[in-house]
């Protein structure tokens, strides 16, 4: 068992707390020990600072790194060796009329280049193996889905 801890500390009040919807800031800072320290807000639909990371976005790249690192593991198993990983995630959120909200589905888009061109048939076997193994997206309620791209090291 793995357990996890953070420190998370609203740093919005900008003088009279949160006594009407604008009068406040959604400003938060979360820490985790031994670590820099994240600026985070809401989204800047919701009033949040747009420079700032928001909890959206986080889970879009932990799914992201999650995927990447079980990718990465499993590439090694099978024998294929990985030079290059980037993705371009994007996730789709919907509001609901009662204000809440949910993510109904992310996909990864894994550009993966690899060392040789045999290696290249292997790769969506490997990213399936890596989405049953994320625990991130073993933790969601949505679809992860991948529209990977593989390429060999020029």
């Amino acid at each position: 068992m793995h357990h996890y801890k953070l420190h998370m500390q609203w740093t919005g009040n900008l003088g009279t707390g949160t006594s009407a919807y604008r009068a406040y800031s959604r400003n938060h800072t979360i820490t985790f020990a031994d670590k820099p320290e994240m600026m985070v807000s809401a989204d800047p639909t919701f009033r949040g600072d747009p420079t700032r990371y928001n909890p959206e976005e986080l889970l879009l790249a932990a799914l992201s790194g999650c995927h990447m690192m079980s990718f990465l593991h499993v590439c090694v198993n099978a024998g294929i060796v990985v030079t290059a990983y980037e993705d371009h995630a994007d996730g789709t959120m919907v509001l609901n009329s009662d204000g809440s909200g949910h993510f109904t589905e992310v996909t990864l888009r894994p550009i993966v280049t690899v060392a040789e061109r045999s290696m290249l048939e292997k790769l969506n076997d490997c990213h399936h193996r890596a989405n049953q193994l994320c625990f991130i997206a073993n933790s969601v309620n949505f679809p992860v889905k991948h529209a990977a791209t593989g390429k060999v090291t020029p």
